[in-house]
């Protein structure tokens, strides 16, 4: 499972808001994805780090989880 909780906490850290991203070319759709922990691209993660400055550790949370066949 998808978590971005620390995209938000790093955002807030960083002082950038959700405008600044829309500004920077991450559109409504993506926000609202990330918002709902819903998959992106990995050339949007890519933007968001160089946006940000930081890792992709900062933005996205990954929780492993076992499926049964």
């Amino acid at each position: 499972m998808i978590d971005y909780s620390p995209l938000w906490e790093t955002m807030k850290k960083k002082n950038i808001s959700q405008y600044q991203l829309l500004k920077q070319g991450i559109d409504n759709k993506t926000l609202n994805r990330l918002k709902n922990n819903k998959n992106i691209t990995v050339l949007t993660l890519l933007k968001l780090c160089e946006i940000l400055d930081c890792t992709p550790n900062d933005i996205i949370y990954t929780k492993n989880k076992v499926l049964s066949v």
